[in-house]
């Protein structure tokens, strides 16, 4: 009778120690921090999702998937990430997009850059927020796309629960739509979010959640501050101080169409502390928009910081130092998180961001300059760009 207690007791262990396994993925040995993997597989042209343009015509989205070479982990993280270009232009394929899923394949990571549809008319606020929108739900359909994949076949072996989106300027927008608008009632009335197929589209696989773990925003903005609230995921922020196309405080964008009221990186970090959700903001100082873009150090700065954000989130092992500081209860760690000096000059510690009006004032840079390095080590919805 003893033994058969102790031996229930031990099975009990076990399955407690299988759940929370299963509910974590083990960071340990350097993965998801360090490079240790030197090959990437990608698998090109995935499809995802049929969609309708606003023509009203069929539209196939496709997407390529990184992946490291020689992985045997069963149950992955991923990251989807969607590339820049004004709702107008650009490919999943670009420099920028390329650059980030290798990087993160490396590391551990799945990692995807999609399609979303393109174009908007009327050229005027009311298209390019439809626009953002159908962009939107497509990244949901991305996502969704993943999540059945874990439920099914397993082919990409995506864990659903650590499931992150992510994108710059354009991309940006969709990311942090995807993240932060959950209601159909926080949708402006005039862009019509019903005929538009409501918040998560027709892309497919309705059964499966579109939320994400977690939110990586470069150079993007949010149309309503308010849709960030408390219990939503953590936000990761990376934007120049002297962006000139969307604002990195609060500002305007589109001043031909006319002009929107949007809240930009800076913004957020002050709207995500006031409702306590976790949030890291990586100031690139003096930089106008996308600097990664033009200036390849910037990418180096860019790819860390969501490194440094991301790993804390995925369960066991040290947080990064972004996240830790974020994290951390005493009121001085609230500031801006900064990471060490790697090729690009850092702010110093500064009192709790505030809004500064001025900032709008400032003129944008006209020409992307080379940031001064600071140590020989090399380091390894709305219209945006």
């Amino acid at each position: 009778m003893k033994y058969g207690w102790l031996l229930g007791l031990l099975l009990l262990l076990n399955m407690g120690a299988r759940a929370q396994s299963a509910a974590s993925i083990d960071t340990t040995h350097g993965r998801y921090h360090r490079p240790v993997f030197r090959q990437v597989q990608v698998r090109r042209n995935v499809e995802f999702a049929h969609v309708t343009t606003m023509l009203g015509l069929p539209q196939t989205l496709y997407m390529d998937v990184y992946e490291p070479q020689g992985d045997t982990v069963r149950r992955r993280p991923l990251v989807v990430l969607a590339h820049e270009g004004g709702f107008l232009t650009g490919t999943r394929d670009d420099a920028v997009m390329t650059a980030l899923c290798t990087r993160l394949a490396r590391l551990g990571y799945v990692a995807a850059t999609i399609d979303y549809r393109l174009y908007f008319f009327p050229f005027d606020t009311v298209g390019i927020g439809r626009a953002a929108v159908r962009a939107t739900q497509d990244m949901r359909a991305a996502v969704r796309f993943f999540r059945h994949d874990a439920a099914t076949a397993h082919k990409y072996r995506v864990h659903p629960q650590y499931v992150f989106v992510g994108g710059s300027s354009a991309g940006g927008f969709m990311a942090l739509q995807t993240g932060y608008l959950n209601k159909a009632s926080e949708v402006p009335a005039y862009l019509d979010i019903a005929a538009l197929g409501g918040l998560e589209g027709t892309g497919g696989n309705a059964k499966f959640s579109s939320r994400p773990r977690g939110v990586v925003n470069l150079c993007g903005a949010l149309a309503r501050a308010s849709w960030l609230e408390a219990g939503d995921p953590p936000l990761c922020s990376v934007h120049g101080t002297r962006d000139g196309l969307v604002p990195y405080g609060k500002g305007t964008i589109g001043a031909q169409l006319p002009a929107q009221l949007v809240y930009g990186s800076g913004a957020l970090r002050v709207r995500a502390n006031a409702v306590g959700v976790p949030n890291v903001l990586r100031r690139l100082r003096g930089a106008g928009h996308v600097p990664y873009s033009f200036e390849p150090t910037y990418i180096d700065s860019a790819f860390v910081a969501v490194r440094d954000f991301l790993r804390p989130l995925l369960g066991n092992g040290a947080p990064g130092p972004l996240l830790a500081a974020a994290l951390s209860p005493r009121r001085e760690a609230q500031v801006t998180a900064l990471l060490l000096p790697r090729r690009i000059t850092l702010l110093p510690p500064q009192p709790a961001l505030e809004w500064q009006p001025a900032l709008l004032k400032t003129e944008p840079d006209s020409v992307q300059t080379r940031p001064q390095p600071t140590t020989p080590e090399a380091a390894g919805a709305g219209p945006p760009q």
